[in-house]
Formats: C-alpha cells, structure tokens, sequence
C-alpha cells in the first residue's frame, strides 16, 4: 500500500488537473523571467514589481522567503557592498553646494589671499577706534578699496564663465550680470563729498555679487562659496562698523605734512 502510493506520488500526473498544475507552473515562471527582467533593467521598479508578484502568486512569494535570496536587485547590491544607483549629476550639485564645512578644502593660497584682504577693511574702524576720532579720509580709503573688490568680483564671473567647459555659459546672464558690480563700484567712487552714501553703495555691491555667485549664477565650488559668505559679511560690517562711529566719534582730519 505504501509502496504504491509513493510510486503514484513520484509518477508523472495525468488528468485535467496535472495540466492546470503545468500552466500555473508555467505562468509562475514567465512571472518570475519577467519580475527578474524588469528589475534589472530599472532597479528602482524592483520593490512595486516584487509586490505584484507576491499578490498573484502566493506560493511562489512564500517559496522565495524560503530560500533566502535578495528580493530585490537594490537590496541584493546593498548586501554585497555596492552603492544603490542614484540619480545623475547629483554628486555635482552636491560638490556646488554651500557648506561651511567644505571650507576645509579650499587651496591654502585662496584661504589666504581671501582672508589678508579683510585687513583694509578692518583696519579702518580698528584705527578709527583706537584713536577715538572719525577720519574721513581713512573712511573714503575703505570705501575706495570696497569699490574696486566690488568691481574685481564682478569681473572675476567673465574669467570663469568664457573658457571652455565651464559649467557657467557666456550668455546674456552671467555676463551681463557681472557687468552690475562694476557700475555700483563707479557710483561708490562718484560719492567722495558724502562717504556714507558711497559705504552703502558698496555694502550693496557686495551683497549683490554674492546673492549672484549663490543663486542666480551657480557653477562655483562649494568652498568658494563658503570663502565668499564669510569674506562679504565681514566686509559688510567693518563699514557698518566706520558709518557707525562717523556717528559716535569727533571728526578729525589728517593734516598734511608741510615741507
């Protein structure tokens, strides 16, 4: 009795039902050819399609839980170690993004040259502090050198955009655009007799070249856009700081040395 029915069990079947059991078989198969075609080609498709299958087929679903294979072609290349597929430029815009902490890798002769140049600008409220008297012809120096950073900010956006494969283009915006600095930089220069229109004038320059370099005119690395915020916003309140005491302190002049 035993005997025969595990010859019935490992004999081939025959009857309607054998052939219905063939073609569940069969449609499993192409499910599972399909499922592996289409997960290779878009890994991002794997989840939804593996989902599908485990609604229509349910022992096939249970069947693979069983034998302990990856269910999706992202998750299998997670497990050996290798990145998930991502969308592409995004390690560009990432490498363009502001980040204070990028600022490490900026070349040492930037961070440099970048940061002695706040020295005009620093000295000028410094020396007006110390002495405890307004100098309008130290006032007029700092807004001069302002003016002519205003203007070499500007200018600096046609050397970056005009070689090629840059990733600014030498169109109507980028260089028209960096044409704005060095106007505001020949107004600021106009305003000798009143100084502090010429500070505003160029605390404007210099907020607008880096609302430019940050929004309207992307393309610069990140630590020079992190360089950039700091240098403007210590720039903008070391005149600040001189229209400041112009208020606070006496005015007193620098006589000229007679021969």
């Amino acid at each position: 009795m035993f005997s025969f029915a595990l010859k019935r069990h490992l004999n081939p079947c025959v009857g309607p039902s054998c052939r219905w059991m063939q073609r569940v078989l069969c449609g499993s198969s192409c499910m599972v050819k399909r499922e592996c075609f289409y997960t290779s080609s878009n890994p991002l498709l794997a989840p939804h399609v593996s989902m599908v299958t485990s609604l229509l087929f349910p022992r096939l679903a249970a069947s693979r839980l069983l034998s302990l294979r990856p269910l999706s072609c992202s998750a299998s290349l997670l497990c050996q170690g290798h990145p998930v597929p991502t969308a592409p430029g995004s390690g560009q815009e990432d490498q363009q993004r502001l980040s204070m902490k990028a600022l490490a890798n900026a070349p040492k002769p930037a961070l440099y040259l970048g940061f002695s140049g706040l020295l005009p600008f620093l000295g000028a409220p410094l020396l007006m502090a110390v002495t405890q008297s307004y100098l309008p012809e130290v006032a007029y120096a700092q807004v001069v050198y302002g003016a002519s950073i205003v203007s070499f900010l500007g200018g600096a956006r046609w050397g970056f955009a005009l070689p090629e494969g840059s990733p600014a283009q030498p169109d109507w915006m980028n260089l028209g655009n960096s044409v704005v600095p060095s106007l505001l930089a020949w107004l600021a220069l106009l305003c000798r007799d009143n100084i502090t229109e010429g500070a505003l004038v160029v605390i404007m320059g210099l907020g607008l070249a880096l609302h430019y370099d940050l929004t309207l005119l992307p393309g610069y690395p990140s630590w020079f856009k992190a360089m950039r915020t700091i240098l403007t916003l210590v720039a903008t309140f070391s005149l600040v700081a001189t229209l400041t005491l112009q208020k606070m302190c006496p005015e007193k002049k620098i006589k000229a040395q007679e021969n």
